[in-house]
């Protein structure tokens, strides 16, 4: 009751119906909030759905990452060019595949964390809304698209002007990552959004279509302020995939599932591509063979061995160039020419490795330089000459010191193994 006029009032009120005027000691009671049951039902159909292919392309880019890392590191050149990162230079020279092998690869742990939580967070929701097989080819065709725009951007010195800093950087440095992917599925969102938003649920229009705008606007800054980024790729896969969701219907929530042939069709030739590609890499991988899964047996062994004419090739020029050392250190350098020439053709099974050869062929150049000077005259350059090869010795055996390091740590990864000589006993027994 109002203490002011006398009216009547409902329990909770804060004043009175009839005066207006507030009412001492009333308790205000906190309102229900009134769920909306249409947008439970919505999420519920949706959020329930697997998410099965987000898992295993996360999985494939990892394990990509660890073979690369592996392999002489994900930021090496070198390593970017084995693997099939996209190189202007090596796309024009035929290695069409470099538009689809970047979608998978990454520079650093920073790259690798950022795309994949990205995938973590973006990939279900497509998956979810669209099915897994649109899901798939979404992520590839917007990944290809990603690579092309960076190469036509590249190609064409499209990075004059403001504008066209923001979009490209130019050059032909190594290009790789699978943002352009991940900006296509934003591309899908933010269509997906505006194209359905009389059908949504009204926290669905918020969290997609236009309430995806912040996150592509931030994105192309961040593209634009770092130098690194190439915000051709993310342009390239947005509009990518922007313009499939523009004719692409989603699964609706309770809609009866059709058999949509097509779409399977379309996924199976998109994983296809991508297996082709990496294979037409593992054909022309000439570099180390990558130390991973050493231990699980000896299958794994004999695949991570890698291509066994490189190994002989490598180990038949350093039994070549030091055959050819010996003799030019006593005198011959008839041989040492064409060890020198072996050598720099053999193929540098790793970095160390290809240093190694690097030193002994200035070990023999030292060698057969000594070898074909003239012949000392006095005590003064015989003394020269004898210190000018026990330097050249010395050099030689700390070589050799390092060549058995390196063949303890990393020959197993080649079928390299060290055998020792038998001792005198061993070899007088007779061979069963």
């Amino acid at each position: 009751m109002c203490r002011n006029c006398g009216a009547i009032v409902g329990a909770g009120e804060a004043i009175c119906g009839q005066c207006g005027a507030p009412l001492i000691g009333a308790v205000v009671l906190p309102r229900r909030p009134v769920r909306d049951a249409e947008a439970m039902r919505f999420a519920r159909a949706i959020l329930t759905r697997p998410a099965t292919f987000t898992i295993i392309l996360l999985v494939a880019n990892v394990f990509v990452f660890l073979l690369m890392q592996n392999s002489g590191g994900t930021e090496n050149h070198e390593t970017l060019r084995l693997y099939g990162a996209k190189f202007n230079s090596l796309i024009e020279a035929g290695e069409w595949w470099r538009f689809v092998t970047p979608v998978f690869i990454h520079i650093g742990w920073i790259h690798l964390l950022a795309n994949m939580y990205g995938l973590f967070i973006l990939g279900p929701y497509v998956e979810k809304l669209y099915g897994s097989a649109k899901f798939v080819v979404f992520w590839i065709v917007a990944g290809i698209a990603g690579v092309a725009a960076s190469y036509v951007a590249s190609k064409y010195g499209m990075q004059e002007g403001l504008l066209g800093r923001f979009l490209a950087r130019g050059g032909d440095g190594p290009s790789a990552g699978a943002s352009g992917a991940l900006f296509g599925l934003i591309g899908v969102l933010f269509v997906f959004g505006i194209k359905f938003r009389h059908e949504l649920p009204e926290g669905f229009k918020q969290a997609f279509g236009t309430g995806m705008l912040p996150t592509i606007l931030i994105n192309l800054f961040i593209g634009y302020a770092l130098p690194f980024i190439d915000n051709a790729a993310h342009l390239g896969g947005l509009l990518a995939g922007a313009v499939m969701a523009l004719f692409v219907g989603y699964k609706r929530p309770g809609e009866r599932p059709s058999i949509a042939h097509l779409w399977h069709a379309l996924q199976i030739l998109a994983l296809l591509l991508v297996v082709v590609s990496f294979s037409l890499v593992a054909r022309n991988y000439t570099g180390a063979p990558p130390a991973l899964l050493e231990n699980v047996g000896d299958a794994a062994s004999r695949i991570l061995r890698g291509n066994q004419e490189d190994v002989r090739s490598y180990i038949d020029a350093a039994n070549t160039g030091q055959k050819a050392f010996a003799q030019a250190i006593n005198g011959d350098a008839s041989e040492a020419e064409a060890a020198i020439e072996k050598l720099e053709g053999a193929p540098r099974l790793d970095d160390e490795a290809g240093a190694l050869n690097d030193q002994l062929k200035e070990l023999i150049l030292r060698a057969r330089d000594l070898a074909v000077a003239e012949k000392p005259t006095n005590n003064r350059e015989q003394r020269a000459r004898v210190q000018q090869l026990n330097g050249i010795l010395d050099d030689f055996n700390q070589w050799q010191a390092r060549r058995l390091e390196w063949t303890k740590a990393n020959g197993e990864r080649y079928g390299i193994i060290i055998q020792e000589p038998p001792s005198p006993r061993e070899a007088n027994e007779p061979q069963s």
